[in-house]
């Protein structure tokens, strides 16, 4: 929905951030990096998808047919985990990691089982391999655990023996070696039963011996409540760099391994998105703001000073809006934060049509980041809301797990509280509003849209209505029965969490997309919301794009995605008497005098 996913990242994601930065060369020149048995088939298998749809473009009235192509044979599979968006239905080859000698030109596996292993990084002698590992008995597909484990970087068994580094049963990962390769610094979540919902804090552990028993780990982030991630030991080895997740930004901190205290080196209202670290103790940081995309900054003196200008040239080119952080109170007193982005020229004192888009995950945020859609919506003459409701990030554990089994609720009535925000500051017009979001935020779509008549148009994008149809059919084994407990068993919880059930208090004109091999928030769910509402004689449009998974890579898509929400939105919250509905064709499609 991601359900719980982040822009893209490992099963189950949540809020997909980049990747982590690379752990390096070590001595001898040796390259480092994890491989997939089934890399080549998850091509594969994208290629046959969008074979299909070529199969059925039609040529002076004639099917196109592939003479040449062989009948693909069946998928045998046998794990409880058996689907993962962009790779499809899984099987037993894994991933592993293996080192290549450069000059040798010679790849050798170290790490080897039924068990996927991600996340390798060097001692700092280049003796040792550190990596993240699910290897819990008797199925690591039913546990949200990962350990952080060592092999000899040139063992000759494939790392058939691995040193167990940490026991923590829920999430251990993104390890870093302090600089004498005594321990290891990492992201931890305490609660498994939380699982994404549970804070990230920055622990350190002694490395045992190979063979060793796991030593005893220290916690050093649980009096900031917030998520840290990305941790790197300071050159001195007595402090622990990390990303923390704060307040709808991301910074950069430093805690003190004696005394725990902590500091931000790169503190400020931006998203600091990676890091790296000379040998001397120099900052380098990828961060991105609300006016500008993502540079490269240092901290010298401890200013932050960028030195990059990727992006200066296009900028100068480009009218901007500037997000506003604003805070606002809910229904029920909670305070909840989010950014507004108001029109391209705006003038005080006038109303303007409202674009409510609520967040994915759950368990994400919006941030002090650059964003092409705010942008895209105020130049267009929208006051734009991104709303940060419980189930967020940044704001503490009791914040994010507020909304555990129990969607739809106290998230929908801190998303409906920002609307009445912008509406009670005189810039939103309460008779013209939209809303719309991706992933869980189209999700929130179907939920906001059968709780309240207020907007005149929605967009739920990659969304679910009926999850019980989901179970078995999506990635989300785990999150259903760790969050909801099986279908079986727990059908009243299954049914009130499902928007379906509400379609016939529904009358908001509205519009599902989503990619057609997506196995992280399937179609499905956007084809039963349409097909309910076309029934009910509504206005509605399904919009099914071939070849995609969640996240969308076809430039043409993404350009044709924005052309349908500026015409649906145009035509039903702002009045334009241009259609609502688009050709299939949408390449020579121009936005119509009042989308200018």
């Amino acid at each position: 929905m991601s359900l719980h996913d982040s822009r893209g990242a490992a099963l189950p994601s949540y809020r997909t951030r980049p990747p982590d930065q690379s752990p390096g060369t070590p001595p001898g020149g040796n390259t480092l990096n994890t491989a997939k048995d089934y890399k080549e088939e998850a091509k594969n298998l994208r290629s046959q998808a969008q074979g299909e749809f070529n199969k059925q473009e039609k040529d002076k009235g004639e099917i196109v047919k592939d003479k040449k192509a062989k009948p693909a044979k069946p998928w045998v599979v046998d794990r409880l985990q058996f689907k993962q968006d962009t790779i499809g239905y899984l099987d037993r080859r894994r991933t592993h990691i293996y080192v290549l000698d450069v000059a040798a030109k010679s790849l050798a596996q170290v790490s080897s089982g039924d068990f996927d292993d991600t996340e390798p990084a060097w001692s700092p002698d280049g003796k040792r391999i550190a990596f993240t590992s699910n290897r819990s008995q008797p199925d690591p597909d039913r546990t949200y655990n990962t350990d952080i484990w060592v092999v000899p970087a040139d063992n000759k068994d494939k790392g058939a023996h691995p040193t167990q580094v940490t026991t923590n049963p829920g999430e251990d990962h993104q390890a870093a070696w302090s600089p004498d390769g005594k321990w290891i610094a990492y992201s931890s979540q305490l609660e498994p039963k939380l699982f994404e919902y549970s804070t990230k804090q920055i622990a350190v552990v002694p490395v045992p011996e190979a063979g060793g028993t796991p030593g005893d780990a220290k916690v050093l982030t649980l009096a900031l409540d917030r998520m840290a991630t990305q941790p790197k030991f300071a050159a001195d080895g007595k402090s622990v760099y990390f990303i923390a997740d704060d307040d709808g930004t991301q910074n950069l901190c430093l805690v003190e391994i004696a005394t725990q205290k902590i500091t931000r080196p790169m503190g400020g209202r931006f998203m600091l998105y990676d890091y790296s670290l000379s040998k001397s103790g120099e900052i380098a940081a990828q961060i991105t703001t609300l006016e500008r995309p993502n540079e490269i900054y240092t901290a010298p003196g401890g200013k932050l000073t960028r030195i990059t200008h990727a992006n200066d040239e296009v900028l100068a080119k480009l009218k901007l809006v500037q997000g506003e952080y604003v805070k606002f109170k809910s229904q029920d007193g909670t305070v909840v934060s989010g950014y507004m982005y108001k029109p391209l020229g705006y003038v005080a004192g006038k109303k303007y049509p409202a674009i409510l888009r609520p967040h994915g995950g759950p368990v994400w945020a919006y941030y002090a980041e650059f964003d092409h859609l705010p942008q895209l919506l105020a130049a267009n003459g929208y006051v734009v809301l991104f709303p940060n409701p419980r189930g967020s990030t940044g704001y503490g554990e009791d914040y994010c797990k507020a909304i555990f089994a129990d969607w739809g609720n106290k998230d929908f009535q801190d998303d409906m509280a920002m609307v009445d925000y912008a509406i009670a500051q005189g810039i939103a017009d309460p008779d013209k509003l939209g809303v719309g979001g991706w992933s869980y935020g189209g999700i929130s779509t179907d939920f906001i849209i059968g709780q309240t008549k207020r907007f005149k148009a929605a967009i739920s994008g990659a969304g679910a209505a009926e999850f019980t149809s989901l179970f078995g059919h999506d990635q989300y084994q785990k999150v259903y029965f760790t969050e909801l407990g099986y279908p079986w068993e727990k059908q009243a919880l299954w049914t009130k969490l499902a928007p379906f059930y509400r379609v016939e208090d529904i009358t908001t004109p509205a519009m599902f997309m989503g990619g057609n091999i997506d196995w992280n928030v399937p179609i499905l769910g956007g084809e039963q919301m349409y097909q309910a509402l076309k029934f009910l004689g509504l206005d509605t449009e399904l919009v099914v794009y071939p070849g995609e998974y969640h996240e969308f890579t076809v430039p043409s898509h993404l350009e044709d995605r924005l052309k349908r929400y500026l015409a649906w939105y145009g035509h039903y919250v702002k009045g334009d008497a241009a259609p609502a509905v688009l050709p299939q064709d949408t390449s020579n499609v121009t936005p119509s005098a009042g989308d200018k």
